[in-house]
């Protein structure tokens, strides 16, 4: 919780340089996602790996898992 609390503190005080700092963050998660997804499609029976870690019911609604 204090972790939250500092960052609570840092947007409060800093209104101008968190959105980016944030941003930066979510664009890193997006990015080590697909790496990581790309990565595990690699491997033998990679496509099939992804499906059970995310739970994937209905392969159409993912183009990489069409391909």
């Amino acid at each position: 919780m204090q972790q939250v609390e500092r960052w609570a503190l840092f947007v409060k005080e800093n209104p101008t340089k968190w959105k980016k700092i944030h941003t930066d963050f979510i664009d890193a998660l997006f990015e080590k996602h697909d790496s990581f997804r790309n990565k595990l499609l690699q491997t033998p029976n990679g496509k099939e790996k992804l499906q059970q870690i995310h739970n994937i019911k209905n392969k159409e609604g993912y183009n990489w898992l069409k391909e």
